[in-house]
């Protein structure tokens, strides 16, 4: 008895120290940096009372320069799994009080370890980064770590959702793998990526920059897009990740979670009437229109501050998730360029792989001009919506709200790219251009020579607008399924997506199609 006393007070001492990290002076300082701890983070993301630690008795390895009397339990990692809504959720979680965090050969087996759970039980994983990089005292079995953990974050891409949330500094080789993960959250003033430093890159270019302003959260929100989502603080951030989870299945061969709903299916708006002008010059919000359309007028925008001129985003029609895709024609007219193009492509991939249907309005003058986006890849870049339209393979479903021209309506979901229902407003333009810049290419000379060029050209646009940008030129051809009221968007848009609930399509048998990345 005495022996089993002694063994299970052994234990619940190992259990204190091991929660306390890097201990009580580590935790401290690591608060008066306005950080939580990795535990704390653990704690606030998952359900209460639902986390269950691996490995919490492992030690690092290597005792050469200076680390022989300094062994931390863990290691500087927490790793497990617990629940979010109910539902299993794999996390790790970098801990800064050990080592800042390092990557060494242990914190590496642990992380890969959760992965492969993860990826074997079909759960998503959160990762918790916060780390000041490779342990240099390991030299090259660190690196060997951070291998190991890109190839498991490839090979669970597109089978399980992966996110990332930055909560500190990731730099160097450390930064890939968030890149390669679906979401990346960042915290403002706390987290920080980039690949090389403020120093090294003073010492090789002369360039002077903070590390706020070369890799911080509103850097990569906003300029890079490498961060979906920047927020003020931990506490908000770790709140909107378990947002995102909502909409998510667990992993790919499992259906979005759907919620009941209060909102009337067979709902309609008036204010849809008037929101969209006549004008196609005119701009208007177009999140007015989604919030319009949604569920309890919810909508949970990404990339929100990045390629503003495209939207992307996730809401609920009759309690079932969609993926939205909407030009903002409030900001750059709704143009397609290189960045709104390359953002929603990426989101257009994930919700065709985790089985979440799509829904479109389109509403794109066409392609931004100049040769700053020819001579950046605008060729190259556009072809990456194209493509993930075409393969997408989830129910798709479409509304033209005022113009779309050339091959920007193409690429917008259309029926000639496998769309499965199109609709368009009653005041729709479709057509190769604008009505006004047809005429003044095929009417030329009629306008010259007419006694009255201005009405003639205006005689001219208003015959185009009907007998070839009309949605009802388009309807004529089954292009467009249906020409809608406005006002009955939401109860159009639920009947399609339930009649498509049991849609199945197959690509051709391929090892993967060659996106031009």
């Amino acid at each position: 008895m005495t022996t089993t006393n002694n063994r299970l007070e052994h234990f619940q001492e190992l259990r204190a120290k091991a929660a306390l990290g890097g201990g009580p002076e580590r935790i401290e300082q690591q608060h008066k940096r306005g950080k939580m701890t990795a535990r704390e983070r653990v704690a606030m993301l998952l359900d209460p009372g639902t986390f269950e630690e691996l490995d919490p008795f492992v030690e690092h390895r290597a005792h050469d320069f200076g680390l022989a009397d300094k062994v931390f339990l863990g290691d500087a990692v927490v790793t497990g799994h617990g629940k979010v809504e109910g539902r299993i959720v794999f996390v790790y979680a970098q801990d800064f009080t050990v080592f800042g965090g390092s990557l060494s050969e242990v914190v590496g087996e642990k992380i890969v370890k959760v992965m492969d759970l993860a990826l074997k039980v079909g759960a998503p994983i959160v990762g918790l980064n916060d780390s000041g990089g490779a342990r240099i005292q390991e030299g090259v079995i660190s690196l060997k770590g951070y291998g190991d953990i890109f190839l498991r974050n490839t090979r669970a891409s597109g089978v399980i959702p992966q996110i990332s949330v930055i909560l500190g500094p990731c730099a160097g080789g450390a930064v890939y793998s968030p890149a390669i993960t679906d979401f990346i959250f960042m915290v403002k003033g706390i987290g920080q990526m980039y690949i090389t430093g403020p120093d090294v890159i003073k010492a090789v270019t002369g360039e002077v920059v903070s590390h706020e302003d070369l890799g911080g959260a509103g850097t990569h929100a906003s300029k890079s897009g490498v961060a979906h989502f920047a927020f003020d603080s931990e506490a908000e951030c770790l709140a909107q990740v378990r947002r995102l989870l909502s909409f998510l299945p667990s992993n790919n061969v499992e259906d979005p979670p759907s919620l009941p709903s209060a909102d009337d299916p067979a709902r309609t708006d008036e204010r849809l009437v008037d929101l969209v002008p006549l004008d196609p010059s005119k701009s208007y919000d177009m999140k007015e229109l989604i919030a319009a359309v949604m569920d309890d007028g919810d909508f949970f925008e990404v990339h929100e501050q990045f390629a503003q001129n495209i939207l992307v985003g996730f809401a609920r029609l009759n309690g079932k998730p969609v993926g939205i895709v909407a030009q903002q024609p409030s900001h750059l007219a709704g143009v397609l360029d290189i960045d709104a193009s390359v953002k929603a492509a990426r989101f257009v991939r994930f919700c065709d792989a985790f089985n979440i249907p799509l829904v479109t309005f389109a509403d794109v003058p066409g392609f931004l001009p100049g040769t700053g986006q020819e001579h950046g890849g605008i060729i190259r870049h556009g072809a990456k919506l194209l493509f993930a339209y075409s393969e997408a393979t989830v129910p798709k479903v479409a509304v033209i709200t005022r113009k779309a021209y050339g091959g920007a309506y193409i690429v917008m979901s259309s029926k000639h790219l496998g769309g499965d229902i199109n609709f368009a407003y009653p005041n729709a333009e479709i057509a190769v251009m604008g009505p006004e810049g047809a005429v003044n290419v095929v009417s030329r000379e009629e306008i010259a020579k007419s006694k009255d060029p201005e009405a003639t050209r205006r005689r001219l646009i208003q015959e185009y607008k009907d007998k070839f940008a009309s949605p009802f030129v388009a309807a004529s051809r089954g292009f467009i399924d249906d020409v809608i009221d406005p006002r009955a968007t939401r109860p159009k848009l639920i009947r399609a997506l339930e009649m498509l609930a049991n849609k199945r399509d197959t690509l051709p048998p391929k090892k993967h199609g060659n996106i031009p990345l």
